[in-house]
């Protein structure tokens, strides 16, 4: 199939990004602050500004959304972030303003995607991306298949009860602020300096990841497990606490099977909204040459 540019839309509670991509290229890429509080109508609006004023020419257009969504109808639910956004209609507005399709999906999902087609996700047939920043996502790949579920909601592991919280609480930004007074980065850089507290806070968080990965292990057992998000730059720093939890795992053959990689790929949600269109277009486009029964001559 010819490749055509691709619009790439990663929606946020605090910005959103958008990338012009042509063969696995961002060509041009901006960034512009959410307005969070607007009302669902002027949010669209910027939306479409934006599109409008980075490209004028292309075949379709992915977004990632922190939240749940009708991937068949392009319909966004419940964003936690943007209080506005409890129903929205996006796929019908956008393509009904700019005549291209239009695919939508949770942004873990779109960071799996990206890992897939442009990443170490390649070389794997069943894996789970793990984005982890102020929230905890994962998207899920079974048999080289995205597998989202009902509402794109498949692998919101985050919101799993854990210890007197969540998932989410103890494995994302947010364990660092609530347990040790300060954001992830800022124990990043004092870890890289050897402050044995920050070096202590992310062997204690290392522990809580390792958890969170057994639980994946044992409903789906992955051949991979890729770590994406800020988070995952201080990789170096909680791997030890994460592989003494897995220590703990029953099944040794399967966790000494398993890759447990950090993300190298730059935008790579970006690139997956870019990877969504391409499926879907393709798809599209066997189903159109596929003759009907009509056709079939015996």
């Amino acid at each position: 199939m010819k490749q055509e540019r691709i619009i790439g839309i990663d929606i946020g509670g605090t910005k959103i990004q958008m990338g012009v991509i042509l063969n696995g290229v961002i060509e041009k890429k901006i960034k512009f602050p959410t307005r969070a509080n607007a009302a669902q109508e002027e949010i669209i609006q910027d939306i479409i500004q934006q599109i409008e004023a980075l490209e004028t020419s292309f075949a379709g257009i992915g977004i990632g959304v922190p939240g749940l969504v009708d991937e068949d109808n392009g319909i966004i639910y419940d964003l936690v972030n943007i209080p506005s956004w409890q129903e929205v209609h996006l796929k019908e507005v956008l393509e009904a303003h700019f005549q291209k399709p239009v695919f939508i999906t949770n942004d873990a999902n779109m960071f799996a995607l990206g890992e897939k087609y442009f990443g170490k996700g390649r070389g794997y047939r069943n894996f789970v991306g793990i984005t982890i920043g102020t929230g905890f996502g994962s998207g899920i790949f079974i048999n080289n298949r995205l597998y989202g579920g009902n509402y794109a909601s498949a692998g919101e592991l985050g919101s799993m009860p854990y210890k007197d919280s969540t998932i989410e609480t103890y494995c994302s930004g947010k364990f660092f602020q609530q347990h040790y007074g300060s954001s992830g980065y800022e124990l990043f850089e004092r870890a890289q300096h050897g402050d044995p507290k920050a070096m202590q806070a992310f062997k204690e968080y290392g522990s809580h990841l390792g958890e969170a990965i057994k639980m994946i292990l044992l409903i789906l057992s992955p051949e991979a497990i890729f770590i994406g998000g800020s988070v995952s730059d201080s990789f170096k720093f909680f791997e030890e606490g994460l592989r003494e939890s897995l220590n703990a795992f029953p099944f040794k053959r399967v966790l000494n099977d398993l890759e447990i990689l950090t993300s190298d790929v730059s935008e790579v949600s970006l690139l997956g909204a870019a990877a969504l269109v391409q499926d879907h277009l393709e798809e599209l486009a066997n189903l159109a040459i596929v003759p009907s029964k009509t056709d079939i001559k015996i």
